[in-house]
């Protein structure tokens, strides 16, 4: 199976003050900005620190000692007074009026009422304001208010894709990665896997792809989805990263004609930490993996054991979801588990024309348009409405470094990966199912539309950071064993939770992934601990294949830990499927 990159058309381009002598340091800073009102403490045994008459005539008096206006506004909830300059004043004079306050053994401390101001500035990046895809409030996915809590540090993000051409709005962020194409041919490179992950150009002629194929120019894949998820920030130059702090790891397996499922699983597994023969061990495993690539066909048991194992390793998979405007069940290795399955969305907050959707997608994030659906295939219509990052000007081998905008699910994706970098740096317990869960449960609503199923809506980065930062994670559990649904039979599937305090949750959120070519004859229920049935899907929906759904149970009365069953009963004969795989999130 040959898979190829998911990527379109590309173009050029306050304090809190306290009442004690101990705060009189503090007063003695002037000012160094224009001043509008001073914040003045006075000493307990001072008639000014509980009669507002009192205070006023006291700043009243100061106020003209020093030449200028002063008049008590209102008494603070600390107990101190605020009073008013009658408006904006230099430093300096405000200054003057400090010194009177300050000169009086009844005054604690004075202090200029200072502005704050958002920690989260505008990255200094000269191609920042063309990023609409992290801050535009329709349909960015709101990066910036996440950099005050978390920007990735500490997590190295794999780049599975077509590896790494030199740029300098990358290179601080690079480790080592490696090159998994085995054929020589299609690396370029003359010698297939070696430890150099450079990008050499993955351009073919017409033809040389298969009949019929087309011509194509190297396309820089990696490089460009790389600068979504890691480019160099506040650095004066081209772009900002979704997870700045973070480490790129290049992981070569498309070369020219795409890449071999062969060569992709076993980059999944090196890049998780996993071992593969002949390839030395990965210093730097990757806590996320980013996959902007996919071929036709359902998941295969080879792309599913690959990604199963590194989920099991703690590494985070990230998939595009395809660029054919068709059921996203159909690609590999968007229909999957064990991944979070990105659709791409437009400026607009719509669907993009050519993302795939559909009941398996997790969420949207935005993917670009660089054109819209009704121009002309194969046109570059509207540049500033794709996503803009990194890249290099060679049509075959490399050539100069700039910046271009690509459109694609390949965009999505690491948009998806980035803010699970910035997950994992914010709170490093957080497993894979609990980085996707928190992902898909702060979604917000897309503002235009998506038929098909876009998952949850666009993912939302402040909100997503925020929820694992400021509450305990939800746990979460899987059983990813197949278990064989026969005629006629009864089969169960089993999660032993533990570790988790009290009771189940009102809302536990159970994840079912039935394989079945006849639903109808379908009975599955939740089996709590004591034995406790929670009936979940009862012989509906006829003759329809498959269950891929996640049922919200309330299971407050049950205790949490002990071993819950998925048990499903097959009342007909005739067809026949598994358990794929089940999850219970707390």
């Amino acid at each position: 199976m040959s898979v190829t990159l998911l990527a379109g058309s590309a173009t050029a381009s306050v304090a809190l003050a306290t009442e004690t002598p101990a705060a009189a340091p503090a007063a003695t800073v002037a000012p160094t900005a224009p001043v509008e009102n001073l914040i003045v403490g006075y000493k307990s045994s001072a008639s000014e620190a509980s009669s507002n008459s009192a205070a006023a005539d006291d700043a009243s008096a100061k106020g003209k000692k020093a030449g200028k206006k002063a008049k008590f506004d209102r008494r603070l909830g600390t107990g101190a007074a605020l009073v008013s300059l009658g408006g904006t004043v230099a430093p300096a004079d405000a200054a003057d009026v400090m010194a009177q306050f300050r000169a009086d053994p009844d005054v604690a401390y004075v202090e200029p009422d200072s502005r704050a101001y958002p920690t989260a500035v505008t990255p200094n990046d000269t191609e920042y304001a063309k990023q609409w895809d992290l801050f535009e409030p329709t349909a960015g996915m709101n990066v910036p208010a996440a950099w005050d809590k978390t920007t990735g540090s500490g997590v190295t993000v794999a780049v599975i894709d077509t590896g790494y051409v030199a740029h300098s709005d990358l290179a601080a962020n690079i480790v080592a990665g490696y090159d998994f194409i085995a054929s020589s041919t299609a690396a370029r490179d003359g010698n297939g896997r070696d430890n150099n992950p450079a990008d050499q150009g993955d351009w073919s002629a017409a033809g040389e792809c298969g009949t019929g194929s087309t011509a194509s120019n190297s396309s820089w894949h990696g490089t460009h989805v790389a600068g979504t998820i890691a480019a160099a920030t506040n650095n004066a130059k081209g772009v900002a990263g979704i997870a700045y702090g973070a480490k790129i790891q290049p992981v070569r397996v498309l070369g020219k004609c795409g890449g071999a499922t062969s060569d992709i699983v076993d980059a999944i597994t090196w890049a998780s930490g996993g071992t593969v023969s002949g390839v030395p061990a990965n210093a730097t495993p990757a806590k996320v993996i980013n996959m902007s690539l996919g071929g036709a066909g359902a998941c295969t048991a080879t792309y599913q054991n690959a990604i199963n194992a590194a989920v099991a390793r703690g590494t985070t998979v990230v998939v595009a979801a395809g660029n054919s405007n068709s059921d996203a069940a159909g690609f590999s290795p968007a229909s999957c588990n064990n991944v979070i399955n990105v659709a791409a969305s437009n400026r607009a907050g719509d669907r993009s024309y050519y993302s795939n959707y559909g009941s398996i997608i997790d969420v949207a994030a935005p993917g670009g348009e660089t054109r819209r659906a009704t121009d002309t295939p194969g046109t570059v219509t509207t540049p500033e409405n794709a996503i803009l990052s990194t890249l290099n000007a060679g049509t075959t081998t490399p050539g100069a470094e700039l910046y271009k905008p690509y459109q694609g699910t390949s965009m999505a994706a690491p948009h998806v990966a980035g803010l699970a970098a910035l997950l994992k740096s914010a709170n490093s317990a957080l497993t894979p199912a609990q980085i996707e869960s928190a992902i898909k449960g702060n979604a917000r609503p897309l503002a235009g539309t998506c038929t098909g199923g876009c998952g949850t809506g666009l993912a939302d980065a402040a909100a997503t950071v925020a929820a694992v930062t400021s509450t305990p994670p939800t746990a979460g559990f899987e059983n990813t064993t197949d278990f064989a649904i026969g005629d006629n039979t009864t089969v169960e599937s089993p999660i032993t939770v533990s570790g988790v305090t009290g009771n189940a949750p009102a809302t536990l959120k159970v994840g079912v992934n039935i394989v079945h070519t006849y639903v109808g004859d379908l009975k599955v229920d939740l089996i709590a601990p004591d034995g406790t049935v929670y009936t979940l899907h009862n012989r509906a929906g006829g003759s329809a294949d498959n269950i891929n759904q996640v049922y919200t149970v309330d299971a407050s009365t049950e205790v949490a830990n002990g071993t819950w069953k998925l048990r499903v009963n097959d009342n007909a004969g005739g067809d026949t499927g598994k358990i794929d795989s089940w999850n219970l999130t707390f």
